[in-house]
């Protein structure tokens, strides 16, 4: 007999739904009877993911980050659906799949969510869907190439930067000047300064100018 799944995919790009479902359908209809929900916002998905807490829960749940927000702005992304999955639906697996690349975001999904897999769309390709999606069944974990690089990185370093920090150098390293940072990170002027003196302190290049800091972010992988 099939096993029954139970699967919701949250992407606002019809196409990509299509992909996966395909992906899914196509491979595994002899071992498994999915059936497969869609939701494309985040009204929609958390809707969705309220009734199944109620009812029969979600075995998956594909999350893509970035989505149409709520009707009442309380939940802006798929990581804020993540969060209230993993309150609702302890047993469900969440896959992140999402083209957000850059280590502070996946620091950040890493650490506030902690999904079964994180797929960079990048990365994907059926074949990696179909492997994530049987390692993750098997319960498994799964994260795509650029995921385990961040983890390498990560690893390397004699230490780990916090997400503000990581944030700072992702948007000086975009062009953003310094004095224009708290505009895109939660702090004022004087602590950015001040965290920058710290990194640049933690890289032994305490005189160092923002280009120096940066080139010496790069090495280290932390941009």
């Amino acid at each position: 007999m099939k096993k029954k799944l139970k699967v919701l995919m949250i992407d606002d790009h019809p196409m990509i739904i299509e992909g996966y479902k395909n992906t899914l359908l196509g491979e595994n209809q002899k071992e498994y009877q999915i059936k497969i929900d869609i939701a494309s916002n985040c009204d929609d998905a958390y809707a969705s993911i309220v009734k199944s807490s109620e009812t029969v829960p979600y075995d998956m749940l594909f999350v893509d980050i970035k989505l149409p927000p709520s009707s009442d702005g309380s939940i802006t992304s798929g990581e804020d659906l993540a969060k209230h999955a993993k309150e609702l639906l302890p047993k469900s697996k969440i896959i992140i799949l999402t083209m957000h690349r850059e280590d502070h975001r996946i620091h950040n999904i890493l650490k506030n969510i902690n999904p079964a897999g994180f797929l960079i769309k990048s990365d994907l390709t059926s074949s990696e869907l179909l492997l994530a999606f049987n390692n993750i069944l098997k319960g498994k974990a799964y994260y795509s190439a650029t995921v385990n690089d961040h983890f390498r990185k990560m690893m390397t370093n004699k230490f780990s930067l916090d997400e503000k920090n990581l944030k700072i150098l992702y948007h000086l390293s975009r062009g953003v000047k310094t004095k224009n940072l708290p505009n895109y990170v939660s702090l004022s002027l004087s602590a950015i300064e001040k965290r920058k003196n710290q990194i640049k302190e933690m890289f032994s290049i305490a005189k160092a100018d923002d280009q120096m800091l940066l080139e010496e972010a790069r090495k280290r992988g932390f941009i």
